[in-house]
């Protein structure tokens, strides 16, 4: 298993530090690595193996190694690999949504828990692992929200379609932020929200330079079986 450092955290650090959101960064990432912890031991329960783990300027990003012969265990126009991928993207945010229950009964029964702390007070914790959770919700591939309406599209309607669609999907999930942050922008004149945007419009465009890949792969593997047929 290897590990690999995004550099672009210092860059983060030092956005963050300008706009005297330092701390509250921080916390996120800390979140965020609980986050993909969900994800770590779900996809360990599930079976996976852990193949890289990366950490990125918005947390860890765990990439697995199935095993083979699930590949033929048929679920509908996929396999049961389909259906264990769709849990381990839940369980990143599931976490989140955890943490914040529990964080609500100990401050239920004791309310004086955390109040000391400016940082690490129950609002926070529980405003945090919000954030994390919803934003990973997002239906933009490979957030988590992504990848699960790709493995649920690829059950229903086959591979090829699915990636078609969670490719539609987030395109236009991006182009609604983006409006929804422009008008943001305005108001709370915050530069997090452009950073967020940036980072999301970055992955957008990684994955449509994939998906065009993969579809050039398969009209060329479509053609040389057509070819092939004819003699």
């Amino acid at each position: 298993m290897s590990v690999k450092i995004d550099l672009k955290i210092l860059l983060f650090l030092l956005l963050f530090s300008l706009t005297s959101q330092i701390e509250l960064y921080v916390l996120l990432m800390l979140f965020a690595f609980i986050h993909e912890l969900g994800h770590l031991c779900s996809g360990i329960f599930l079976g996976f193996k852990p193949q890289e783990i990366a950490i990125t300027p918005v947390g860890m990003k765990i990439e697995f190694k199935p095993k083979c012969e699930e590949y033929n265990q048929k679920v509908k126009k996929a396999n049961t690999l389909a259906i264990k991928r769709a849990i381990v993207a839940l369980a990143g945010p599931i976490t989140n949504f955890i943490i914040i229950a529990i964080t609500l009964v100990i401050q239920h029964v004791n309310p004086q828990w955390l109040a000391w702390n400016n940082t690490m007070n129950v609002a926070t914790i529980i405003y945090s692992n919000f954030l994390i959770g919803i934003f990973n919700l997002i239906p933009i591939y490979p957030l988590d929200g992504g990848r699960l309406v790709r493995e649920i599209l690829h059950i229903t309607v086959g591979l090829k379609k699915a990636e078609t669609y969670t490719y539609k999907i987030s395109k236009f999930t991006l182009i609604l932020l983006t409006i929804i942050a422009s008008i943001a922008i305005l108001y709370l004149q915050n530069i997090s929200i452009i950073i967020i945007l940036a980072y999301l419009l970055g992955i957008v465009l990684v994955e449509r330079k994939r998906y065009y890949t993969r579809r050039s792969i398969h009209r060329i593997l479509a053609e040389r079986i057509n070819e092939s047929a004819l003699f």
